[in-house]
């Protein structure tokens, strides 16, 4: 059995929690599920925006299932999950992003992985503003040490899973310093792996390429904030934030989640799609090693998508999240 904090979230957070539950229960996934949250709901029971049995739990068990939280706006609270991935180390942001059978897209052939450095960048939280001259300024930081891990963690991805090319993403041109160090990390970590072709790409160009074709495209490693903006581009080439899973990993904990928002106001309503949440577990499933437990659920899912009247409303459907979620138990084994 596999210990995992579960961590509902805020809005539609619980609901597509309970599809995810479901479906694992009704498959005799092997996990336990230690429930602890975060996030507004939480802040507005408790006072607290992570509690601290929630890091405890983490800390425990290294491994957890969060769906979508909200952080406070205007109250000077920092991002939970920006909070998470650098207390945690969680340096690794992976999103896979596939085209499905069921879910129509403008696309077909596509099948990428993307790798975002997690802590760093211009999401270091390093701001200063002077109030004299009106100006803010943000640094953003990259580091050598940062720019190897991400650069490696990406090459040995494709290695493992046999891709066959890394593309980097960057504005070395522009940005000499920062730009040059993941230029040269990803170079370094190329060395490692001569079988894996290596390229790079500014990312201006990188964009126009994704839309134009993306299918020439296997992992993708770049920065921070590059990635948090690639990393949707590409979700929406596929269906949407709704559909392709998320992941934060880091050497000794990995937190996999919904990359969508809490959408408070469909919240209740049994309007959700789980398929992003569900995609996240599975990818937990095959980190801990249990691929036959995350393939069986995949199918049961695909089968699931094919039938559009069998989906929710985002996907063409009728179906509530709970419909939606005992149509994928009764394909399991299929």
């Amino acid at each position: 059995m596999h210990l995992i904090t579960l961590i509902p979230g805020d809005g539609i957070g619980p609901e597509i929690t309970k599809a995810v539950t479901d479906i694992f229960a009704a498959a005799q996934v092997p996990v336990l599920w230690e429930e602890q949250n975060a996030g507004q709901t939480t802040f507005d029971q408790s006072g607290e925006l992570i509690p601290q049995a929630l890091l405890t739990s983490l800390e425990k068990n290294r491994v957890a299932l969060k769906g979508p939280i909200t952080t406070p706006v205007g109250k000077g609270f920092r991002s939970i999950n920006v909070t998470l991935r650098q207390k945690y180390d969680l340096y690794q942001n992976v999103r896979p992003s596939k085209t499905t059978e069921g879910i129509k897209t403008r696309y077909e052939g596509i099948d990428l992985v993307l790798f975002r450095e997690n802590t760093e960048g211009l999401y270091s939280g390093l701001e200063v503003y002077d109030e004299r001259l009106g100006i803010a300024d943000s640094f953003n930081r990259i580091t050598k040490e940062g720019s190897r891990k991400i650069s490696r963690a990406a090459f040995a991805y494709a290695d493992r899973h046999g891709r066959k090319k890394v593309t980097l993403a960057h504005k070395a041109n522009i940005l000499k310093m920062a730009g040059t160090l993941m230029l040269n990390a990803c170079k370094e970590a190329s060395n490692e792996f001569p079988h894996i072709v290596f390229e790079d790409k500014i990312i201006d160009n990188m964009c126009m390429q994704l839309v134009n074709k993306p299918e020439q495209f296997d992992v993708i490693v770049t920065t921070n904030l590059f990635g948090d903006i690639l990393s949707d581009l590409c979700a929406g080439l596929v269906g949407g934030l709704g559909v392709v899973a998320g992941a934060n990993i880091g050497d000794n904990m990995a937190i996999f989640e919904a990359v969508h928002g809490s959408a408070p106001d469909i919240a209740g309503q049994g309007k959700a799609n789980p398929t992003a949440l569900l995609r996240s577990a599975l990818m937990m499933l095959h980190h801990l090693g249990e691929h036959q437990y995350a393939d069986t659920i995949d199918k049961a899912l695909e089968i699931t998508l094919k039938d559009k009247q069998k989906c929710t409303g985002d996907l063409g459907g009728t179906a509530s999240t709970s419909e939606f979620a005992q149509t994928i138990i009764s394909n399991l084994g299929k």
